[in-house]
């Protein structure tokens, strides 16, 4: 049997992958260089103070509020479907069943929180940056921890974002992963660098129709090559309703978990929002971010699916007892190069995919990152000034840098196998918390800024206990898998199971059991409940002098009637306004 470390590219996998990567490229430089912004006068444009300090930055950072939402909805998408995503949504699948798919009913439900509770209110402010919000609605100290916070989770996640792609790139082409990991991050800042969020949005946009047309080809040719759909009843599970929550994949804990997940990052998260904020009107922002919650869903329909049919192929024979891969997710690159590696042009197709992905997700992170560290940390949290040259510097050097500092963590993530799991610790951590302080600030009008302050240390207390007490258990040994069984009763040659060692999981603290579908949602709870609380016997924020525009449209019938006095005179002159849609 082939494996995906003997494979080599064919030159016609060559002439699709370079001719779909080249592309790529030109579309950023073409939209950095040659098309330059040109404001459209096709709806009234908004006055709007809050620019970076200078025109030219706004255009930059966000477009100058005037996209359209289809590339900025493709864009979402791409940014969010990375190569980690693409190759181990499948694994999931193939190892714990099909239940993970009721992710996609998470995700459609996640929408419409988005759009009617959070996305309001960032429209209603026109912020530049989320964590803006924080700093208007509690104190600058809340808004400068919560734009750190979002920074060190940005460069944890930057090696991730390019060793996946280059392993893969490595496997099929025998080039250095090194040197595949430094064209990757020359090429993203490069044209981030030159072009901005214009360039990245419609970069963005090309390299997702790469991704679902290397994907849908995949899955189309798989379910044709696929000759037994017998013995996937083992897979087959969409009943899981157990209320225990120490099952990996159950409806409630893959309903629920989901749901806190996917709208803790979209919700709040930098590299949503600005893309939300580069578009002119919150009836836009809403298009885009319906386009986006349906895409994503279909995609991961579809990966799901393939797990299904990657365990029809392997159902008697492990790739990893066996020795064909070493991690799980290896098991679709292996895949396509055993059942259409002779097919020209596929496999080569399929790595250009896992590419794009790699590029557009890393083209967000350094565009966003770049923004925080301008408006929530030199002029939030350091009270600066800078001049339109000097923010000018100050963002592309950033972006420079993250790019050097992403090339570097590769080689330690090569070296400490275990970093995976401590890095999408600290990002589970992050998210829970702060989330959680965004959803104090919009959703309980009485929260003040101890009780938010104490709520999100409460919160990343507890989710860091639970999520490091898991790993370190999980490395102890402690804790036994949940997945299902594999078999090797058809491999070639003599292959025999692993003997595993049962363990006692009973004696093990039942937080660290949990399945890690709960630890995002209890991150969130504590943070409000805690914050609420405190909030309360701490002198709460008097309701009758809250600006409505700080609090989601779905609590204004709650809030007294001094709030929303005078609204129709005019605004003070720091207050941003919006057009209506």
């Amino acid at each position: 049997m082939t494996n995906a470390k003997s494979y080599r590219f064919g030159i016609v996998d060559w002439m699709v992958f370079l001719g779909m990567t080249v592309l790529s490229t030109a579309v950023g430089i073409y939209f950095a260089i040659i098309k330059k912004s040109k404001p459209k006068q096709e709806e009234p444009k908004p006055t709007v103070k809050h620019d970076f300090g200078s025109e030219k930055m706004s255009e930059y950072l966000l477009g100058s509020r005037n996209l359209k939402v289809l590339p900025v909805a493709m864009s979402l998408v791409a940014s969010y479907i990375s190569g980690v995503t693409i190759l181990g949504t499948p694994s999931e699948v193939y190892y714990y069943g099909t239940q993970y798919w009721f992710i996609t009913i998470a995700i459609l439900l996640h929408g419409f929180a988005v759009v009617y509770i959070y996305l309001p209110v960032f429209c209603a402010l026109r912020v530049g940056s989320s964590y803006e919000y924080l700093g208007m609605r509690f104190h600058s100290a809340i808004r400068s921890i919560a734009a750190f916070m979002f920074v060190l989770d940005e460069i944890l996640f930057l090696p991730f974002v390019v060793y996946v792609p280059s392993l893969a790139l490595d496997q099929v082409s025998g080039i250095n992963l090194h040197y595949i990991s430094v064209v990757i991050v020359v090429v993203c800042v490069l044209y981030t660098l030159l072009g901005g969020i214009k360039a990245v949005v419609h970069t963005d946009a090309w390299q997702i129709l790469v991704m679902f047309l290397s994907v849908l080809a995949v899955a189309i040719l798989a379910t044709y090559y696929c000759k037994d759909w017998d013995g996937l009843e083992s897979r087959i599970i969409f009943t899981n309703i157990s209320p225990s929550p120490y099952v990996r994949h159950t409806v409630w804990c893959v309903l629920i978990g989901g749901f806190f997940y996917w709208t803790s990052f979209n919700a709040v998260n930098q590299t949503m929002v600005q893309r939300y904020m580069s578009l002119p009107s919150l009836k836009k922002a809403r298009m885009a971010m319906a386009i986006f919650t349906i895409g994503v869903a279909c995609f991961l329909l579809i990966l799901c699916y393939m797990g299904l049919i990657i365990f029809g192929k392997y159902k008697d024979c492990d790739p990893k007892i066996s020795g064909l891969i070493e991690h799980d997710d290896q098991l679709l690159p292996l895949f396509v190069v055993q059942t259409m590696g002779h097919i020209y042009g596929i496999p080569g197709l399929f790595i250009a995919g896992i590419f794009g992905a790699a590029l557009s997700s890393l083209s967000v992170m350094l565009n966003c990152t770049s923004l925080v560290v301008l408006e929530d940390i030199v002029r939030g949290c350091f009270k600066m000034e800078p001049s339109e040259r000097v923010s000018t510097i100050l963002v592309k050097s950033t972006i420079i840098v993250l790019g050097f500092v992403a090339v570097s963590l590769v080689f330690v993530l090569e070296k400490l196998s275990g970093i995976l799991g401590i890095a999408i610790s600290i990002t589970a951590i992050a998210s829970g918390a702060t989330f959680g302080l965004f959803s104090l600030g919009m959703l309980v009008p009485w929260a003040n800024t101890v009780g938010t302050a104490v709520g999100g240390i409460a919160s990343a207390l507890i989710s860091g206990w639970i999520t490091f007490g898991t790993q370190f258990t999980i490395a102890a040994g402690k804790l036994g898998s949940q997945a299902l069984p594999v078999f090797v009763e058809g491999c070639e040659g003599n292959v025999t199971m692993p003997q595993t060692t049962s363990v006692d999981q009973e004696q093990v603290l039942p937080l660290y059991r949990l399945s890690f579908h709960w630890v995002n949602p209890i991150g969130v709870a504590t943070a409000i409940v805690v914050g609420a609380l405190v909030s309360l016997v701490t002198k709460p924020t008097d309701m009758k002098t809250l600006d409505p525009d700080l609090i989601s449209p779905v609590i204004h019938r709650f809030l007294p009637k001094e709030c929303f006095e005078g609204r129709n005179l005019p605004q003070k002159s720091e207050r941003k306004t919006i057009p209506k849609s």
